[in-house]
């Protein structure tokens, strides 16, 4: 029996399980446009395992292809949750914020920096709250 640990996640409805064996190998904050437009996010934070580490619990993803990498996804509600390029076959990338405890995997670095949205250098600066911000006032 292995003492590997299990992970635990799933999509933001419920709909999609999964399990990942094993320790994460890297993890990073993707700041690519694909990345981006698939998210509908700034940046998009990535943990990587061995290929054959993820096994679906509960529902089957979504599957998208584009410039030759994959990208699967609830079908309900959209979340994305792995990320395959045939180009790094050592890996499969697990959406780290699909996690159950995502806490456990910060990112390890950052990567498409040329894609970086140009005001993510100064979220530091940005007020911060520790709920929802203040409405404006709208009339």
């Amino acid at each position: 029996m292995s003492n590997d640990p299990i992970h635990h996640g799933g999509c933001l409805c419920g709909a999609i399980r999964y399990e990942v064996h094993g320790h994460a190998l890297q993890t990073s904050l993707c700041h690519c446009e694909d990345c981006r437009r698939a998210s509908g996010a700034p940046a998009v934070a990535w943990t990587f395992f061995r290929p054959n580490a993820l096994r679906w619990l509960q529902g089957h993803p979504r599957e998208v292809c584009f410039a030759e990498r994959i990208r699967l996804f609830c079908g309900d509600c959209g979340s994305p949750l792995v990320f395959i390029d045939p180009s790094l076959p050592e890996f499969t990338e697990v959406n780290t914020s699909s996690l159950d405890y995502p806490e456990e995997f910060p990112p390890g670095d950052q990567c498409w920096m040329a894609d970086a949205m140009p005001w993510m250098d100064r979220l530091e600066k940005l007020p911060r709250f520790e709920h929802t911000s203040p409405l404006p006032d709208t009339e």
